[in-house]
């Protein structure tokens, strides 16, 4: 679900885990109100299931609610979603209100007899199981400080054991992230399960893309927002995302095939793989002897993206429901399910009547998207008119508080057919500012583009507004006026909106136009390829050097790292940056240096020549090869705009 480089916005929106609302909070418009209380008339309230599945098992929670780094800063806040009692007030539509009432219980929770999750300490969920000897833990959440804690909780509430294997279903931050928590009490020789290609998809989307994605995560998960009824309502699969600090304790083996049976510290644990699904890397898997399945991410209690808002590959919706159906035959008998995310059920009645709807709201979503884009329907066109059948939609699982028909179906539209539509005016669009300034001009100027906006608000016609406004904004973006009118226009969006992603980002488009981008990071995941293989790191390079800076120059070096017990060579030519395992010739210089002293000259900026004069580090032949190397990198910028220029 999450990247690593969240970790940038991360360490910002600690400061806003107790932050007041603003004291000016726009207020709900007459048109907002009118249309969250009409929603409110088609919803199944009378369904309350999903209350009784989430406090099932209670057993504790903090006595401080919230949880802090070694520093002393706030990095969670247990009662985050504490706020959401009684009815839904007019500045958020009811379904996101009831679903936040239901997704803000957190503490221990006892599932079966072996089983015990801590919910509501992450976005993700914590599994303890119970084997011979100790802990087997799934998926240990996104930071080490809020991974510390559940574990204290139950080492308190039920037994201080050790930890004798540790499973992450799939290949995202908030699934991995803490594990260095367990670090200390893991047992000899515990093994650290994976799916296949774990490794690969963690750097992928957390690392080689991380700026660009953690920036954009800022928006999805609403990083600097306050929780409140003007503010953020969670993630719609979570609270929100903890702040603190990312770690990754790798896999000891990866599973490559469905049906694949192990014994971990006595307990008997069947794997069914599904890649491509929520994860490039993600995997299913059952306790066969106790009739409980582990569904991961692959089913929630929300529909789902198949493409994140935050960007990342995107899910093959197909393939998702495929393994779900899979996924029934695979654990047809199951009487209790958990997942990654939310709440169990239980019931192996409930449980199949739950997997199958849940199946088909993905199917539906692809076989219906496939059907309209093959009689011409570009992915705008589909998103304005496909829709849940209602059978489908009343199931509260299946509604949208963190993926969207509107957005899943134009992401099954690019799965097939990519972002072009066929019409030959989009070959080559205009960049957003030239085109902002043409439509205004083309309009009557700004004046009067602000003037239909305007017209526009007072409508209650908001997305209308929105658009004609971001084409003043793009045109100039020294526009007060049109910025001001905009964030209202966003936070009446905000309110109206079921899904708490959507929520969040018109949240913070409005934010960052009051009150620009805040600062950010600028390391850009030193932390997370510090524990990778080094090639990996190299992959980071490539994708940082600049041709304008290298124009024709070339330059082949080696590295060598004792502390990893690697060597590579590096060679750079016509703008491409290329690795190789092991010492090659041609090199014009070879340096040999610890691993995480060449991250700190990578990253941090901090120079190598004192290393080098105290003989902890040693270069042979050009020094300035790798002075040229350094030199030809670019620096990504976290902190970019999105809502202005």
């Amino acid at each position: 679900m999450t990247s690593t480089n969240l970790r940038r916005r991360l360490l910002v929106s600690a400061l806003f885990l107790l932050a007041p609302l603003p004291a000016a909070a726009e207020p709900a418009s007459d048109a907002t109100r009118k249309a969250n209380e009409a929603a409110l008339a088609d919803l199944p309230m009378a369904d309350r299931r999903d209350f009784d599945f989430a406090s099932r098992g209670f057993v504790a929670t903090l006595k401080d609610p919230i949880i802090r780094d070694a520093a002393g800063k706030p990095v969670w806040n247990t009662q985050g979603l504490g706020f959401a009692t009684g009815d839904a007030p007019p500045s958020v539509h009811p379904s996101l209100w009831r679903h936040t009432q239901v997704l803000g219980k957190a503490g221990l929770f006892k599932v079966t007899d072996r089983i015990w999750q801590v919910r509501g300490f992450d976005v993700a969920n914590v599994t303890f199981v119970r084997g011979g000897k100790g802990w087997i833990v799934i998926d240990p959440l996104t930071a080490t400080e809020t991974a510390a804690a559940a574990y204290a909780l139950i080492s308190e509430k039920v037994a201080k054991l050790p930890v004798t294997g540790m499973i992450y279903t799939h290949s995202h931050v908030d699934h991995f992230g803490g594990a260095g928590a367990f670090s200390a009490a893991m047992a000899k020789d515990a093994p650290i399960l994976a799916p296949q290609g774990f490794t690969r998809a963690a750097v992928s989307e957390n690392v080689i893309a991380g700026p660009a994605m953690g920036r954009r995560a800022g928006y999805q998960f609403g990083l600097g927002l306050p929780k409140g009824p003007e503010g953020s309502m969670g993630s719609g699969i979570g609270m929100g995302v903890a702040a603190g600090s990312r770690s990754l304790v790798p896999p000891t083996r990866e599973i490559s095939e469905t049906g694949t049976e192990l014994t971990i510290d006595g307990v008997r644990i069947r794997f069914q793989v599904t890649p491509g699904t929520e994860a490039p890397a993600e995997m299913n898997f059952g306790f066969p002897d106790w009739n409980v399945a582990d569904l991961a991410e692959n089913a929630n209690v929300t529909q789902h993206n198949i493409l994140t808002p935050r960007g990342a590959v995107i899910r093959d919706a197909k393939a998702w429901a495929q393994g779900l159906t899979e996924a029934m035959d695979f654990f047809a008998g199951a009487e209790v399910l958990i997942a990654s995310h939310g709440w169990p059920r239980f019931g192996a009645g409930e449980i199949t009547d739950y997997l199958g709807k849940h199946r088909d709201a993905y199917a539906f979503l692809h076989d219906q998207t496939v059907r309209l884009m093959n009689k011409g329907l570009t992915g705008p066109e589909i998103a304005a008119t496909l829709t849940l059948p209602p059978a489908l939609a009343k199931q509260w699982y299946d509604r949208p508080y963190y993926g969207s028909y509107s957005f899943n179906s134009r992401a099954v539209y690019q799965f097939y057919m990519g972002w072009y539509d066929g019409n030959p005016v989009h070959l080559a669009p205009l960049p957003p500012e030239t085109g902002g300034k043409r439509y205004v001009e083309a309009m009557g100027g700004a004046a009067r583009v602000k003037a239909l906006a305007e017209e526009a608000f007072a409508k209650g016609d908001y997305a209308w507004a929105a658009e004609l406004l971001d084409k003043v904004i793009f045109a100039d973006a020294s526009d007060s006026a049109a910025k001001t009118l905009l964030t209202r226009t966003y936070r009446q969006l905000a309110y109206q909106s079921e899904n708490a992603l959507w929520r969040n980002m018109y949240l913070t488009g409005a934010s960052e136009l009051e009150n620009g981008v805040a600062a950010a990071d600028p390391t850009g995941g030193a932390a997370l390829v510090s524990q990778l293989p080094p090639s990996d790191l190299f992959d980071v390079l490539a994708v940082r050097l600049d041709p304008a800076k290298a124009k024709d120059g070339t330059v082949a070096l080696g590295f060598v790292f004792p502390d990893k017990h690697a060597q590579h060579t590096v060679t750079v030519a016509n703008g491409v940056l290329v690795h190789r395992p092991g010492l090659r010739d041609g090199r014009q210089a070879t340096l040999t240096v610890r691993y995480a002293d060449l991250l700190a000259a990578l990253f941090t900026g901090q120079p190598l020549a004192a290393k080098v004069a105290s003989g902890e580090a040693k270069i042979e032949g050009d020094p300035a090869a790798f002075a040229r190397l350094i030199g030809w990198l670019d620096k990504p910028d976290p902190a970019f705009n999105i809502v202005t220029p």
